[in-house]
């Protein structure tokens, strides 16, 4: 959640002028848009690394493997939700990506990838708050497993105190300045806990590919490389006056107030 922009007053044209700035800034997206289909190209030419350690998740359905997480299929979209075992409530920016979840997952089993959200809290946490914002999109709890701290999703007290790795840099992320910025005092109270233990759950997004019976590695993006997915923001940058924000200003949609 970074502030973009800053809100100019508007310049009041005629529609022909307008039209021949529009027309400008099309050809702007039009760039953005082929750059962004190459960049698309470099993520999936990236190697695989092998998974051979057997991580075990508990959902639903019961206790599964990660390959059990395909569903059959040969790709899988884990997206890594900041909600520790002493969480009492999931992290709002995940939350508000994750609302997008439900109306997404079903289009991507069909085309051959299965998703799924992964935390490290227990899943009775995970279904009560599932239930509460009426998601119905996977979720598995990886609680006492390796797989989010591989995945440089969750850290130990140890490694926050001689500094996180997070987003491919060290210590480079607001979440691990000293003393804590407000949003993330904020957010961690939002969460029912404190900044140390808050921070030591991260978000992120991780791929898979099974291939002749083995699963790889593929892809994983953190912070703001999971900008794309927050809908709610590619519709703020559409509008009037951008993102317009100076700080935390979202809350779980069933927090605000109805009107």
């Amino acid at each position: 959640m970074d502030r973009i922009q800053e809100t100019a007053s508007p310049r009041i044209v005629s529609r022909q002028e307008w039209l021949r700035e529009r027309v400008e800034l099309l050809e702007a997206e039009k760039a953005l848009t082929r750059q962004s289909d190459a960049l698309a190209r470099r993520r999936q030419a990236l190697p695989w690394v092998r998974i051979d350690k057997d991580y075990r998740f508990e959902t639903d359905a019961g206790s599964a493997s990660l390959q059990d997480l395909f569903k059959g299929r040969s790709q899988l979209i884990v997206y890594h939700f900041m909600f520790g075992p002493d969480y009492k409530a999931g992290c709002p920016s995940c939350s508000a990506i994750a609302d997008g979840f439900n109306g997404i997952f079903v289009h991507l089993l069909n085309h051959d990838v299965a998703f799924t959200a992964v935390s490290r809290a227990p899943l009775a946490k995970l279904q009560a708050y599932k239930k509460r914002l009426g998601w119905t999109f996977p979720w598995a709890s990886s609680f006492g497993s390796d797989f989010n701290f591989d995945f440089s999703s969750s850290f130990t007290e140890e490694q926050q105190r001689q500094g996180i790795d997070y987003n491919y840099e060290r210590a480079g992320h607001a979440m691990d300045i000293r003393p804590a910025p407000a949003p993330v005092a904020q957010f961690a109270a939002m969460c029912g806990t404190d900044i140390e233990t808050w921070t030591r759950d991260r978000a992120g997004l991780s791929t898979f590919v099974l291939q002749d019976g083995a699963v790889y590695h593929t892809y994983s993006a953190y912070s703001r490389g999971l900008d794309g997915l927050w809908n709610m923001y590619q519709w703020l940058d559409r509008a009037p006056k951008g993102r317009n924000e100076t700080g935390p200003w979202f809350r779980r949609h069933d927090e605000y107030e109805k009107g």
